[in-house]
């Protein structure tokens, strides 16, 4: 040590002889002059850093020899690298540019290959991960009020509609025998289920909604548009994010990702979500409040390059979701055309039984069964990308789980009608698609594929409706007597079993012929095959136990066996035809005519009786065919500006809907056909970037939805019991779409150091409005939704690396709104509502190992 210490102590001394200290000063500006307060300052291959002021200066110090490598970030900004030399140390002078990623230079996969937005003839709008999380959007449900043209209702996960443009899926209750219009893909992989819209994200990239048929670029054919979500890939270099945010109503939330390399060419990700929050509808009768969120979910990848031509990515990810949650609260009773003594007002003063409160904004409820949501879903991919030639092949294989294990009160009273209701479900998928997408020759590029996907879906091990010992009075239909006869319909009901296998093939392609550099035609064709069986068996069960003809024929009344099988296969060619023409770099013109088309719908949720007996005719409905028309302009005004005009008209012939009956035995309702239905509408939306310090966002949707022809529909909640249970209601509004929808935000923000570190200081705010809508498939004077307009914000500091923190608030007018109406079963009167949430407010504290993250 006695010797080690000396040279130690010299080569120390020396070193720093030889490498003077050095302070490097600078400023750091916007394209504009404009000092970039707040801006990150690092010195390559090392730890030191500086932070700019508030004019924008700043000075670090160093040992390192010239010359000397810089690195300058701020949030809003490009990154950039500058070099410092002897003869400048002292006048380093950084132009920073604007970042416009969230503006024109957001790049999509929409046609299967990077391109800019403006670029694309395609109505379709991005939300980038980074927006996704700062407004707290940690679904779909939460994403549509950014997107006005989507909508989304839930009365519980199964029984979910995603629509676009108004169409895709039947409003209210779901089928499990309809395809959904609209695709949902992660990462490439199509989830046929519509629960999976309500699972929380992981670790998302960016959303892309694609506006109109996309049959040509998809693997599922998708007839009103496709929500194309993409997360954050594995990276070499190491990172990770950790997040944690707190609210009223004991609201958590706990995000965390880590990634980086494992070994030479392989890179892993894992992802971790979980979401907890109380109640917000109070059960008078269990003393609980219910409608929690009870969610977690993760995901694991590894990334795998053997070449710098091939990318292998697996993902596996899991999640569930334990709420005592989607309650609904009675929103009102109609007097319907029944007789007096079948009215609910009537009914349930016989039964000496008053409801918890007439407001449904008191939030109360008195239900005597347990809700549960048990929502589990999961599964596993392969996705190889190999450049070939002038494009790239890839394969994406993958299979999916869904499990659903409900409880629900559907006559949403403290009374014993319903004292079970539930479609306990098991739900498995496999897919495979090959597409190859990229430059034929210097005139001709495009996509084309090959798509086929596998479903079974079965009970687990029936679905189960029985009654209690107040049903009796609802489903009484006479006068007589006998329908007072002890226990007749208590512990009464039906289980049902029922299998659905599909299977779906489909070869497709689009091409991209540029006659001119501004002139572009493309063409597109599809070719589907579709083969779907069913086996359903319902029996009833329970009840009183008798042989007197009169008491069975009035549990008959009630509910009844049902048995059919149904084998059937189709195939359709669908097509488009795009012309786009460029008539400068800042104007992007488009037409576009399709055609699309959805399967043969197959009904599974019981089918209603005419003189006693099922109508098997409707067990099977025609599939639907669609003509869509759409012309749209996308410009660019300025560097940092937006605009975009997209008009459309969409038919539809035999039209697949959901519609309700009065019979208790098809409580989740039953497919029809519309002969044909109308939809157009136009939209516009936009986006500017005034400075680096203020942003602005905005999109509005007109749309018009009518029924042009549905002869034989089923009459509304109010005209129950009257001549005939059908009625014309061509010419009448489409439920679930408001003619007008809007949205529109901004950020202002600043340079600034907290906690010793560069970011931003900022403010956002975000409106969303849409005018009052139907919800009932049949036109109703009473279940229709009014307009309301949601306010959301946030205020608080943004770091690229280190901490950020920031309050927010949700709903932050406290509005009281319906997000949908339903129908009680059986039809008596009353009917309930699935409430939109009441203000919600918190804070967010996030950790970025890197701003790569």
């Amino acid at each position: 040590m006695k010797r080690v210490f000396p040279i130690l102590l010299l080569t120390l001394l020396f070193g720093t002889a030889g490498s003077a200290q050095k302070v490097i000063t600078g400023v750091v500006k916007g394209e504009k002059g404009s000092p970039v307060p707040g801006a990150t300052i690092s010195l390559r291959g090392s730890t030191n850093h500086a932070i700019a002021d508030n004019k924008g200066q700043f000075s670090l110090q160093t040992y390192a020899p010239f010359p000397l490598t810089l690195g300058v970030t701020s949030i809003g900004f490009a990154p950039k690298e500058v070099i410092v030399t002897e003869e400048n140390q002292n006048s380093v002078e950084v132009i920073l540019t604007v970042d416009n990623r969230q503006l024109n230079e957001v790049s999509v996969t929409a046609r299967r290959r990077n391109e800019k937005i403006q670029s694309v003839p395609i109505a379709i709008s991005v939300v980038r991960g980074g927006a996704i999380e700062d407004a707290g959007a940690f679904n779909v449900n939460r994403v549509k009020e950014l997107i006005p043209t989507v909508q989304l209702y839930s009365s519980n996960p199964r029984n979910t509609t995603l629509n676009i443009r108004g169409l895709g899926s039947t409003f209210g209750l779901t089928n499990d025998g309809i395809d959904p219009g609209v695709g949902f893909y992660l990462d490439g992989v199509y989830y046929a289920r519509p629960a999976a819209t309500m699972f929380d994200f992981v670790d998302v990239e960016q959303i892309e909604v694609l506006r109109g048929p996309q049959g040509t670029l998809f693997g599922k054919n998708t007839t009103a548009g496709a929500l194309n979500i993409t997360t954050r890939k594995p990276s070499f270099t190491p990172g990770g994010t950790a997040e944690v945010s707190f609210g009223n109503y004991g609201y958590i939330q706990a995000k965390a990702s880590i990634t980086g390399p494992i070994a030479k060419n392989l890179a892993g990700k894992i992802s971790f979500s979980g979401t907890q929050r109380d109640g917000t509808l109070y059960n008078v009768s269990s003393l609980k409040y219910v409608n929690d969120l009870n969610n977690i979910g993760g995901r694991a990848q590894l990334l795998f390059t053997p070449s710098e031509k091939v990318s292998i990515t697996l993902i596996g990810d899991a999640a569930r979701q334990r709420p005592e949650g989607y309650a609904q609260v009675i929103a009102g009773v109609v007097k319907t055309q029944r007789a007096d003594y079948r009215q609910f007002e009537n009914i349930i003063a016989d039964l000496k039984y008053q409801l918890p409160s007439r407001n449904p904004f008191d939030r109360l409820i008195d239900h005597n069964t347990t809700w549960r949501s048990g929502n589990d879903q999961g599964g596993v991919s392969l996705n190889v990308d190999a450049k070939i030639g002038n494009g790239t092949l890839t394969a994406t294989s993958a299979w999916r789980y869904w499990n659903w294990d409900p409880s629900n009160d559907r006559d949403f009273t403290g009374l014993a009608v319903l004292s079970l209701s539930q479609a306990t479900s098991k739900h498995q998928q496999w897919s495979q698609e090959v597409r190859y997408a990229g430059n034929f020759s210097s005139k001709l590029s495009g996509v084309i594929g090959a798509f086929v996907i596998g479903q079974d879906l079965k009970t687990d091990p029936y679905h189960v409706e029985e009654s209690g010992d107040a049903q009796w009075r609802f489903s009484q239909s006479t006068t007589s007597e006998l329908w007072k006869t002890p226990g007749l319909l208590d512990g009464y009901g039906i289980r049902t079993t029922s299998r659905l296998q599909t299977l779906s093939a489909a070869v497709f392609g689009q091409l991209d012929w540029a006659i001119t550099d501004r002139l572009h035609v493309l063409p597109g064709l599809r070719y589907n095959y579709d083969d779907k069986k069913v086996d359903f068996n319902r029996k009833t069960y329970g009840g009183l136990e008798t042989t007197d003809p009169a008491l069975l024929a009035l549990k008959a009344l009630v509910y009844s066996d049902q048995v059919f099988n149904v084998n059937t296969d189709d195939t359709n060619f669908s097509g488009q035809l795009t012309v786009s023409f460029k008539a400068n770099n800042n104007i992007n013109t488009y037409a576009t005519f399709a055609t699309s088309y959805k399967p043969v719908g197959l009904n599974l949720g019981g089918l209603p009786t005419a003189s006693g007996k099922p109508m098997l005719e409707l067990a099977e409905i025609k599939p639907e065919y669609v003509q869509h028309y759409e012309v749209g302009i996308k410009t660019t005004p300025s560097a940092s500006s937006t605009l975009n005009l997209a008009v459309y008209n969409t038919d539809i012939r035999d039209y697949q809907t959901q519609v309700q009956s009065a019979e208790l035995g098809v409580n989740r309702g039953y497919l029809a056909n519309a002969e044909k239905v109308q939809v157009r509408g136009a939209e516009l939306d936009g986006n500017i970037r005034f400075s680096n310090n203020f942003s602005l966002f905005g999109a509005v949707a007109y749309t018009d939805g009518k029924y042009k022809s549905f002869k034989n529909a089923p009459v509304p909640l109010e005209e129950t019991g009257g001549p005939s249970a059908f009625k014309d209601i061509s010419g009448s509004r489409l439920p679930g779409i408001s003619k007008w929808t809007a949205s529109l935000g901004g950020e202002a923000s600043t340079g600034g150091k907290f906690l010793g570190q560069g970011g931003r200081f900022f403010i956002a705010l975000d409106g969303y409005y849409r005018s009052e809508f139907s919800s009932s498939p049949s036109p109703s004077l009473y279940l229709n939704v009014d307009g309301y307009v949601l306010l959301n914000g946030r205020l608080g500091f943004r770091a690229a690396k280190g901490i950020s923190v920031f309050v927010w608030g949700r709903n932050l007018l406290d509005k009281d709104y319906f997000e949908q109406l339903l129908v009680a079963a059986g039809n008596a009167g009353h009917y309930a509502a699935v409430l939109g949430d009441p203000r919600t407010y918190g804070v967010t504290l996030r950790y970025a190992l890197s701003s790569g993250n």
